[in-house]
């Protein structure tokens, strides 16, 4: 005999629940859930079935049917219900379409000015959103503003794609202004900077140290090439001088002669001791004066050679300090470490020696871990920091012999000459203990810097580019493994 849902808990030692009251009666705690059941299964559609599943559960003490058919109830029905009671006010719609006509009509068209459509519709746009209330049609609108993006973006892409070319035609053109320079110009070191700049994707803060930095190296080479121009026209000056010194003693020495001439003719026809006499005075004088003057114009000659020496000396500091001062482009401006430009001509030397002598080179490429995020939380200022800090900490770590180069971004490359690859490592792994246990203090905040490396030791025959690139090969797997470790490759 089939038991119904009271006498099920009556056998239960629980109380019975009662049957549904008639229309007009209010429902006790003891049959809430039928009346509820029956209720529900009055209504039209799903709810109406899902009221039925419930009756049907709840009279045969089914819970977890009674469950599963509340919870669907629940997430289908009361979760859209309560998101619907949440629905943002007609205040704030129209809060809304104002920061959205902001964004479209203010911001978007201005910078859309150089494409003056889409400037015009971003303004058309900004209008209609203005006239737009709640409760109307958005549909035109939302097509409008898509639309919109999709043409902003196309012409984004075009945009980006004639800055890459013209990046690419100023560097083409820079590489052919190298190759025209002398191998001591000055002027190379310049260009070299500029290109390994463009080589970096930098942002607005490296360009601007960048072009603060070579503005600065134009003013001093500037005053040096105005000093070597002076000292080379003091020397034309000099050896203007010193010729016209030597014209003037040829010139002298032909009046003596001709002067010896005379005497000579006259000696010829003297006819008596005492014309002799007075013309061996004369001849004696004229001697005396011509070593007079020869004495002159001799120590006059050595202070002009003396002259032109001193200017020759200048002119070659000048020259040096000319040199010296555009070898500070093989630096990066931010940091003080070798450029690209820098680290490839020491790179150069330094494989050219081991070859010959057959020690081992070992390079390390280090990359700081999750740079863009420390760069989004504590700004550009806070990244240069950072990058500025990694330096000091490599650089206090590395041998007498090592160097440090900032390759890209937040990428740098250590050279370890005469390392083997043990050494190398164990180096490279204190060095990452020690940047953990100083942290970075910028602006009264505490910023954990941590980077992950790959080492490689150069293989006798090996050239420098592969070396790298088993290098970072070895960074990737690094930070493949889990970021802050160090990886070494054979």
């Amino acid at each position: 005999m089939r038991m119904s849902f009271r006498d099920r808990g009556a056998a239960s030692g629980q109380p019975a629940l009662r049957s549904a009251p008639s229309d007009g009666l209010a429902p006790d705690a003891g049959n809430v859930l039928p009346v509820f059941a029956r209720g529900m299964a009055t209504l039209p559609g799903e709810l109406g079935d899902l009221g039925r599943r419930l009756a049907s559960a709840t009279e045969n003490a089914d819970w977890a049917t009674v469950a599963r058919v509340l919870r669907q109830f629940l997430d289908k029905y009361l979760r859209d219900f309560a998101a619907a009671l949440d629905a943002p006010s007609a205040a704030e719609a129209e809060q809304l379409r104002d920061l959205l006509r902001q964004a479209v009509g203010v911001a978007l068209a201005s910078l859309l000015r150089p494409l003056p459509v889409l400037a015009d519709e971003s303004a058309a746009v900004a209008g209609d959103l203005k006239r737009w209330s709640p409760g109307a049609d958005l549909s035109p609108l939302a097509a409008r503003v898509r639309e919109l993006c999709h043409q902003v973006g196309v012409h984004a892409g075009e945009a980006a794609e004639q800055q890459a070319l013209l990046l690419e035609l100023f560097d083409l053109l820079l590489e052919n202004l190298f190759e025209l320079l002398d191998d001591g110009s000055w002027l190379r070191a310049q260009v070299a900077a500029v290109r390994n700049l463009l080589a970096q994707e930098p942002d607005r803060q490296a360009l601007e140290a960048t072009r603060q930095g070579l503005r600065e190296l134009a003013y001093q080479q500037g005053l040096l090439r105005r000093g070597i121009e002076q000292s080379k026209d003091a020397m034309r000056v000099m050896m203007a001088s010193f010729v016209e010194g030597l014209d003037g003693m040829a010139a002298e020495t032909g009046e003596f002669q001709d002067r010896l001439q005379a005497h000579l003719a006259a000696i010829r026809e003297a006819r008596t001791i005492a014309d002799l006499g007075h013309r061996l005075e004369d001849v004696l004088d004229d001697t005396r004066r011509l070593q007079e003057q020869a004495l002159r114009s001799h120590e006059q000659l050595q202070a002009a050679r003396a002259d032109v020496e001193a200017a020759e000396a200048r002119v070659r500091e000048l020259e040096s300090r000319l040199r010296d001062i555009g070898e500070l482009a093989s630096s990066d401006p931010l940091t003080g470490a070798l450029n690209r430009r820098g680290f490839e001509e020491l790179y150069g030397r330094v494989l050219e020696q081991a070859e010959r002598e057959a020690w081992p080179v070992a390079v390390a490429v280090v990359d700081l871990d999750e740079f863009r995020k420390l760069n989004a939380t504590h700004g550009h200022a806070g990244g240069d920091a950072a990058l500025c800090h990694v330096v000091q900490v490599l650089r206090d770590g590395l041998r007498k012999e090592d160097a440090i180069a900032r390759y890209g971004g937040e990428e740098f490359v250590l050279l370890m000459p005469r390392a083997s690859l043990e050494e190398a490592l164990a180096l490279v792994q204190r060095m990452q203990r020690e940047l953990a246990g100083r942290p970075l203090a910028h602006e009264e905040r505490r910023i954990e810097v941590r980077f992950s490396a790959g080492v490689a030791v150069r293989q006798l025959g090996e050239d420098g580019e592969r070396l790298l690139k088993r290098a970072d090969r070895a960074l990737y797997r690094a930070k493949q493994d889990g970021r802050n470790r160090v990886v070494a490759v054979r």
